[in-house]
């Protein structure tokens, strides 16, 4: 019994050994790759719909993102060139629809979808998100009526925010031509894709940090303008950066993206929203005929009410001159007047009346004897002195006293002026004098001298020239010519020995 049981294991376990033997046997790497080809051939092109999770874009411009849905989770990668291509920012909750190939990562014993195409799960899911960042935007006030600028009359320069290379930027330049030409920047900026919203944001706040002391003027007024297009293809303006570079403008803006029925975030924070970026052109500026016209209008209608009023203020005027009598009314009486009293006061009247009563009272006093010659002799010297006070107050007399006035005034101007002339006289003599003493030809007179070079400057050292060096010598009643002969100045004296003047003068150098 041993030996029959004993012979049916031994051949099991030779069977097991020759089955080893034949099953190949791999490295970790070579059945890591094996598995990554087969995932990569039995699914080289899927079509996934979720919802994605966690999305991070590296520095590299590669997104890695996980799309899920309530039961699993797989890990999602898009290289940089897809990525660019977008039309809208991948956001976390966002459903899409996913188009790409499988494949493993062998370095962590990952498996993960290669994406090469990203849309969103239908329009739905773009609005609901457009949805929410519209009311969390509006719960911020960015919306609000009040915070909304005029728009300048007639700006002098237009910044325009559009693609450099589309249709939109011809058709503005275009109607402004055709209503008031102006001055128009551009700054050109993708307005689609994944790059679009950075642009349009840093377009501008950029415009917006122009202080017009350059070559650059700063822009009145923006427009920030796009043809139209799809949800997807407008998605760059409803994106929140867009949004807030738009609300913080502190230049007046006007929102041209799309046709009349497409409506972004950024309508909503413009001051202005046009229905197409032709209409932008038209509410940035006037039609320049119409407003010449306007104005011509304005002028004639200014030009009648001028006239009108005049004339009524005219007529008003003679209506009320005609209930008051004239001038020559007024002073007429006063006129008539003035000419008899002056009448009155000739002085040839005057003495005719004296000499008349002289005559009566000498007559009367003659009748009347002595008593009567007293009173005669009195009223004689009465009417005597009313004539003297009567010539001392005709016009003859105070021309004379002014022209004495005069003359007293002239005598005393003359002696005035003669005396300040003596004075200026006495203070230039003294200055003359002063300049005199002070002068050089003083100095040499009392026995200095000046030396010159030859260009004639002063030499003050003996070290400004050298031996052999040609100098002026001016003396007080001459100047003669040296050579210096560079012999050392002569020691000098000591205290003691100056008692005695010396015979001559020494030597200059």
């Amino acid at each position: 019994m041993p030996g029959i049981a004993a012979a049916p294991a031994s051949a099991y376990q030779q069977v097991m050994a020759e089955a080893e033997s034949n099953t190949p046997e791999f490295s970790v790497s070579e059945l890591a790759h094996s598995l990554k080809r087969t995932v990569e051939d039995a699914y080289g092109h899927v079509r996934v719909r979720g919802e994605l999770g966690r999305v991070t874009i590296a520095r590299s411009g590669h997104a890695y993102l996980d799309l899920k849905d309530d039961k699993a989770v797989i890990d999602g990668v898009m290289w940089k060139g897809m990525v660019s291509r977008l039309t809208f920012k991948p956001e976390e909750g966002l459903e899409v629809v996913c188009e790409g190939k499988l494949t493993t990562y062998p370095g962590r014993s990952k498996y993960q979808i290669i994406i090469e195409r990203m849309e969103p799960a239908g329009a739905g899911a773009l609005m609901a998100l457009l949805e929410e960042r519209k009311k969390k935007l509006a719960a911020e006030g960015l919306f609000e009526a009040s915070r909304k600028r005029a728009l300048p009359f007639l700006p002098t320069v237009i910044g325009v925010i559009t693609s450099p290379t589309g249709a939109v930027i011809r058709d503005i330049l275009h109607r402004l031509e055709d209503r008031f030409p102006r001055h128009v920047l551009l700054w050109p900026v993708l307005v689609q894709g994944e790059k679009a919203a950075a642009q349009i944001a840093e377009a501008i706040a950029g415009f917006n940090a122009l202080d017009g002391q350059g070559s650059v003027p700063r822009p009145d007024v923006l427009i920030v303008a796009r043809g139209g297009g799809s949800v997807e293809d407008l998605w760059s303006f409803n994106e929140e950066i867009v949004v807030r570079a738009a609300a913080a403008s502190a230049i007046p803006l006007i929102s041209a993206v799309g046709h009349e029925t497409d409506t972004t975030l950024i309508d909503f924070v413009a001051d202005r929203r046009a229905p197409t970026p032709t209409g932008a052109a038209e509410i940035a500026v006037p039609v320049r005929s119409e407003l010449m016209q306007h104005v011509d209008s304005q002028a004639s209608r200014l030009t009648r009410a001028l006239t009108r009023l005049v004339t009524h203020r005219r007529s008003e005027f003679r209506a009320t001159a005609r209930a008051f009598p004239t001038a020559q009314t007024l002073l007429g009486a006063s006129r008539q007047r003035l000419d008899l009293a002056a009448a009155g006061l000739r002085p040839e009247a005057l003495k005719r009346d004296i000499a008349i009563k002289s005559e009566r009272v000498r007559s009367a006093g003659q009748r009347l004897g002595g008593s009567l010659d007293r009173q005669s002799r009195r009223g004689q010297d009465q009417i005597h002195s009313l004539g003297q006070r009567l010539v001392r107050a005709s016009p003859v007399r105070a021309i004379r006293k002014s022209r004495e006035l005069m003359q007293a005034a002239g005598q005393r101007l003359h002696r005035i002026g003669r005396q300040s002339l003596q004075q200026k006289g006495r203070a230039l003599e003294a200055l003359a004098g002063r300049h005199v003493l002070l002068g050089h030809d003083s100095v040499l007179q009392r026995g200095f001298a000046l030396v010159r070079d030859t260009e004639g400057k002063l030499v003050r050292s003996a070290k400004t020239v050298k031996p052999g060096d040609t100098i002026s010598i001016q003396y007080a009643d001459g100047r003669q010519d040296a050579v210096v002969d560079g012999a050392s100045p002569a020691k000098t004296r000591s205290r003691t020995k100056r008692d005695t003047p010396p015979e001559k003068q020494g030597r200059l150098f």
